[in-house]
């Protein structure tokens, strides 16, 4: 595989099959606390009816990053791995009107799907889509000498998630949050001998993760419709080694 990032592909959830209660409960959480939402829908509807893999974030795990970044004030945002742009809907109200947020997809097809659903939402002003290998885009964009980021969140291709983390690190400022999905792999994560190539792209992730010393993080695994999976969150604590006035080199 290409050392790019290739969110459509090889990023997908779990192998196990829902358990009745856990989609049960989902579903109550739900229609209890997530209000119906016609651009969101709308966007679902879109990516189904072209054939999309049914692998971006539910609803509860998209207001559970919307909530991250308003938590965290973001003002810029970094999203590795658009597919249809669910996400980048949920990220993107988390801004505020002058707010930015840079969504990186390596398919041209899920690119242009995700732009037509964010200007659906009428978030198209503070979305700037990059198409491209994801390790191609990153030196790119800190070469462009951008405010650091408040927020990431990475879902792409598990393989690289290693660099990709790296590069959220060093693109961050102190403070940031950078979350990563997909992480547990059906609880494959613990298996020193996997033959997984997405199992051993995570296990890379977690080693650098473990060896960073400029963040501090954590892993909860999680259970609902798509399966038994989890997530990484990280709290930036350090300066990066790239930026504005030195940052980006």
């Amino acid at each position: 595989m290409s050392p790019g990032a290739r969110p459509s592909r090889s990023r997908g959830n779990t192998k196990q099959k829902p358990e009745k209660t856990w989609v049960a409960v989902e579903e109550y959480m739900d229609e209890l606390l997530i209000s119906s939402d016609a651009a969101l829908d709308a966007a679902r509807k879109a990516n189904e009816a072209a054939g999309l893999p049914d692998i971006a974030v539910t609803p509860s795990q998209g207001k559970f990053l919307y909530l991250l970044a308003r938590m965290r004030g973001a003002h810029h945002i970094l999203e590795i791995g658009t597919l249809g742009g669910y996400s980048t809907i949920w990220l993107a109200r988390a801004l505020p009107a002058d707010g930015r947020l840079i969504t990186m997809e390596a398919e041209a097809k899920h690119c242009d799907l995700a732009r037509a659903n964010v200007a659906r939402a009428g978030l198209g002003a503070r979305v700037d889509f990059r198409l491209g290998e994801a390790l191609d885009l990153l030196p790119e964009l800190a070469a462009e000498g951008l405010e650091p980021f408040d927020f990431a969140f990475i879902d792409a291709d598990k393989e690289n998630t290693a660099e990709y983390f790296k590069w959220a690190v060093r693109l961050a400022r102190p403070g940031a949050a950078i979350v990563v999905d997909n992480v547990v792999r059906d609880g494959e994560v613990a298996d020193a001998a996997t033959s997984d190539e997405r199992v051993q792209g995570i296990q890379r992730f977690l080693d650098a993760l473990a060896g960073e010393p400029r963040v501090s993080a954590t892993t909860l695994q999680t259970v609902g419709s798509k399966g038994y999976d989890g997530f990484t969150l990280a709290l930036v604590t350090t300066q990066g080694d790239a930026g504005v006035g030195g940052w980006f080199r």
